[in-house]
């Protein structure tokens, strides 16, 4: 048998409009035609980017890496608020590359969903195209794929993919990690794409229930935010790639401290016969992660585990470079020292555990 009625079906009808998809693509066009470059041989539209590399390289590695925003699209739901995921999205991508030393050339985006107005996918692009802008990386290209019964209706989930480039004798590999170089951290600026499963559950919040409970609690204002909840949780993930990018011959390690926290990041970057030794008192915990924990009754150690607790990026690098690359960074902080490790000591000692 058919379906319930003699109507013809539409592809409309079972939930992915065409001619509304194709307005909204020509939208994302005129986003990503402002983040051009002469390298581009095909942008937005073809099947295919190009991207033309060009002869001003030696010996160039291509750098590549892809991410997404996580629970944190939930948060941004229950607020209204689509026009930062995207930049999120672009700004995390861009430091996973800069850990290898490499300057971001293209990216591209996949955005799918059911059901949501097409003015909100021109926000989320929209948010991706910002940041591209503002490292002068293209928007190549991207995809947004209508799946309903697989969203739910207003649903949505996005990843980016971006590619860089470093010339091969450039590579931050951790090579050049050894006892004795120092640790220096850069903030973060809040949970920047991760632990929002977390937080969700501390505060009862988007998980599928009344979206007025859910406004309620992300617009409370607190004193030591000194913002609502929600502005604080969707503060855009920091990039920290035009800090980092002159100090690139004085680094011998970067790492990004996303999710797993410092525990979890700081040791992808080390050999087995390395470690840290971290110093937990050379920085205060930013407000935000203590009302988190408060609200949650989280253990110190699983707050480390889950949250950069306020640390964005470490990077190693010489003792004897240490105190310029301080001076350099007006708000970095000398976090700890390598050291040297032997078979079952831990990566990283001097957080809770």
């Amino acid at each position: 048998m058919t379906a319930s009625s003699d109507r013809p079906l539409s592809y409309a009808a079972a939930g992915v409009d065409i001619e509304a998809a194709d307005a909204t693509v020509a939208r994302y066009r005129a986003i990503a035609a402002r983040t051009m470059r002469p390298e581009v041989m095909s942008g937005v539209g073809p099947f295919a980017g190009l991207w033309r590399l060009g002869p001003g390289y030696h010996d160039p590695v291509i750098v590549s890496s892809a991410d997404g925003v996580g629970t944190k699209l939930k948060i941004a739901i229950a607020a209204g608020i689509y026009d930062t995921v995207g930049q999120d999205l672009v700004n995390h991508c861009v430091n996973d590359i800069f850990t290898a030393g490499a300057k971001p050339l293209f990216f591209l985006d996949y955005l799918a969903t059911a059901d949501l107005p097409q003015e909100l996918r021109a926000e989320i692009v929209a948010g991706v195209g910002k940041a591209c802008e503002a490292h002068g990386i293209t928007l190549i290209g991207g995809e947004t794929a209508d799946m309903p019964d697989v969203y739910g209706s207003g649903d949505f989930d996005i990843a980016g993919f971006i590619v860089g480039v470093v010339e091969h004798d450039e590579v931050i590999d951790g090579t050049k990690i050894a006892p004795g170089d120092a640790l220096i951290a850069l903030p973060s600026n809040g949970l920047h794409t991760n632990a929002y499963s977390l937080v969700r559950s501390a505060f009862g919040i988007a998980k599928g229930g009344d979206d007025g409970h859910d406004r309620e609690v992300l617009n409370k204002h607190y004193e030591e935010l000194n913002s609502t909840l929600g502005e604080a949780l969707l503060a855009v993930h920091r990039s920290y790639f035009t800090l980092l990018e002159p100090q690139r011959s004085r680094l011998h390690g970067v790492a990004h401290i996303t999710g797993g926290g410092i525990v979890g990041n700081l040791p992808r970057i080390f050999r087995d016969d390395i470690g840290a030794e971290l110093d937990a008192s050379s920085w205060t915990v930013p407000p935000l992660f203590r009302l988190i924990q408060r609200a949650g009754n989280v253990e110190d150690a699983e707050m480390f585990k889950a949250c950069n607790m306020g640390v964005g990026v470490i990077v190693a690098v010489a003792e004897a470079d240490a105190a310029s690359v301080l001076a350099d960074l007006p708000e970095a902080w000398r976090i700890g020292t390598v050291v040297a490790r032997g078979a079952g000591d831990p990566a990283v000692r001097g957080l809770p555990a």
